[in-house]
Formats: C-alpha cells, structure tokens, sequence
C-alpha cells in the first residue's frame, strides 16, 4: 500500500475560497496549543492579539501603517506567481528602494529644496526597485537561472549595502555614532493623513496599487496575458503571448512596488534611514500574497489581518510578557497552512495497491 497525491481534475471554487478561512482556523488552534505550552492563557492571549487592536483608534491607525507595505508588496508578488515567475526577493528590493530614495534625501539634507524632494524620492525608488528585481528576472531569462535563489540572495546584498551606509558616508555627525542618517526634512516626508497619528498618504498609493492590479489583471489584455503564461506556458506561445517578456515586467513591477514601500516606510513612520527599517515585511507579503489568494482585493483583507498580528503581537508582549518572536512563529504556522491546503485543493490523497501485475487506486 502507497500513499500518493494525484492531480485532480477539476479544482473547487468554494474549496479555493473557504481555503484560507481553514487555513486560519488551524493556525489559530495550533497557536492555542503552542500558548498553552508556554504557560499562558490561549483566550487571553488571542483577545489581545486580534480583538483589543479593533478597539483603540490609535491602534487601528497603526494596522494600517502596517499594511499599507504589505499590501503594496504583496500586490507586485502576486503578479510574479500568476505568470510563474517566483520572486522571493521582495525584501531586498524594499531595501534597495528605502536606499535609492534616501539618497535624495540625504543630498538636499538642510537645503532650501522645494517640493520636488517627495516625488522624487518616490520615484528613484520604485526606479531602484524595479532594476535590482530585474536581476534575478534577467539571469532567469538568459542564463536560466532559479530566480528564486538570486532573488533570495540579494536580499543579503542590500541588507549588507544599507548597514555600510548608514554606518559609513551617511552616519549623522551629530547622531551619537549611532547607524542613522540625520532626520528627513519636512520636504522629505511622506504627509500624515490624521493630525495626531502616524497615518499617512502611502496608505492611499496603497489602495491605489490594489485599484491598478485589479485593473489590470480583470481589465486589460496584459493581465489576460499574466495569467495565460503563468497558467499554461505553451498555450501563450501559442497566442502570441511571450513567457519571458511577462516575467521581466512582473518582475519589474513587483520591485517598483516594493521600492516604492520601502521609501514611503523610511520617509513615513520612521522618518530617516537606520538599519532594520523592515521587521520582515517582503517576506512576510509572500504569506500576504497566498493568504489573499493573489487576488488584489484578497491582499488587502489579508494584509490588515497580518498587520494585526504585527500590532497584536506587540500589545501582547507588554500586556502578557509573550516574546515578539511567538508573532513569526504565528505567521509561519500560517503560510505552512495556507500551503497545505492549496495542496489539497490541487491534488488528493490516494491509496496504491501493488500486486503482481495489477496496480490498483483507492481513495
């Protein structure tokens, strides 16, 4: 007796859209238990991380600041997937495009510079961020090689190239030594929405960005052409449609987007350019991506839950003393669930009998 997966024949609508509401169920249940181990209440303990961030308006404000990178990250991803291209790098190029836009602002740093600084902070950016995906996406198709590996590994380059920065040429004179850049001028800033709070305009280039993708995936011709390469590759060719051609743009987009994300962080909440400016987030877009079943109106919904992981996981560390780490835990249980049961939508578990001469399916 085998135990083997088999493609199905059809795959189910509902099954895809009940899938992650499973997925979160089971994460839920497994982080109780893993609570539980760590001697603490599990009820408690999730009312702090998903209901008690849903009745402070500070903290709503500050899901939002939270999503808004996710959510711009995980929209360029989910382009790459739909066309087959597997850009695991999005961190690296957040990083590259915080650095990029940056740059400006460092130069024009204590100037009389007008309001031209913003604009182009955001688009040397999303210019940056394009160019460093474009890397991997290149070397894909031209050397064939695994994007996924390059992609990953540049997201150390940009790690490493930030930190030099920060502690090298652009260290602020009068920062203490520490590895910051001096403090963005008002020009450099991105606006504040909410007078008070830490709510800003990226939040609306956010939802823009969701807008544009449904677009342009239900809309346009090229999003008919994203997911016919990545659906059937041979069948594009065939169209007309060219398989490389759409994963140099997908990928180039998805670093636009995560360039663009990671100045709007830099020059937003945090308001100048230090090391670990990103707790994780392209990464953490890719459990955006899946979750949100790479649908731009399912990323939104699935980044403002992540985002309130984010602000739960930090509520429940100085309410219940749980370490920040238990959060990355919680989010990986959950990509390991979304996975699995994309798995189960796909494929089905079936039981090989072998006997001599007779191979026989169950199940």
């Amino acid at each position: 007796m085998q135990l083997v997966l088999e493609k199905r024949a059809e795959q189910s609508t509902a099954a895809a859209l009940v899938s992650p509401l499973v997925a979160i169920a089971a994460t839920l249940a497994t982080m109780s238990l893993l609570l539980a181990l760590l001697g603490k209440n599990p009820a408690a303990a999730l009312i702090v991380y998903f209901v008690d961030p849903l009745t402070d308006g500070y903290s709503l404000q500050e899901i939002a600041v939270k999503a808004t990178p996710l959510v711009m990250i995980a929209v360029g991803l989910a382009l790459c997937y739909l066309a087959n291209a597997w850009n695991i790098g999005a961190e690296g190029q957040f990083l590259i495009g915080a650095v990029a836009g940056s740059w400006i602002a460092v130069k024009t740093q204590g100037t009389d510079a007008g309001h031209w600084v913003l604009p182009a902070m955001l688009a040397s950016a999303a210019i940056a961020g394009a160019l460093y995906a474009l890397i991997p996406a290149i070397g894909k198709v031209r050397f064939g090689a695994s994007e996924i590996l390059t992609s990953l590994m540049l997201v150390y380059v940009a790690e490493l190239f930030l930190d030099y920065l920060v502690r090298g040429p652009w260290r602020d004179p009068a920062g203490f030594n520490f590895p910051t850049t001096a403090e963005f001028d008002p020009v450099a800033t991105v606006p504040v929405l909410v007078e008070g709070g830490r709510l800003h305009l990226g939040a609306i280039l956010a939802l823009l960005a969701v807008a544009a993708a449904a677009v342009l995936l239900g809309r346009t011709l090229k999003g008919f052409e994203i997911r016919v390469v990545g659906a059937a590759p041979r069948a594009a060719r065939f169209a007309g449609f060219d398989p490389d051609r759409a994963i140099l743009v997908t990928f180039a987009v998805s670093g636009a987007l995560a360039g663009l994300a990671g100045i709007i962080e830099v020059a937003g909440p945090i308001g100048h350019l230090q090391p670990g400016i990103s707790p994780g987030y392209g990464f953490t877009a890719i459990i955006v991506a899946f979750l949100g079943r790479l649908n731009p109106v399912g990323i939104l919904i699935a980044g403002l839950f992540l985002a309130l992981t984010f602000i739960g996981g930090e509520q429940a560390q100085i309410a219940m003393k749980i370490p920040l780490d238990v959060t990355k835990v919680f989010q990986g249980i959950l990509l390991f669930y979304v996975l699995a049961c994309d798995s189960l939508i796909l494929y089905r578990f079936r039981f090989i009998s072998k006997s001599p001469g007779v191979l026989r399916g169950t199940g």
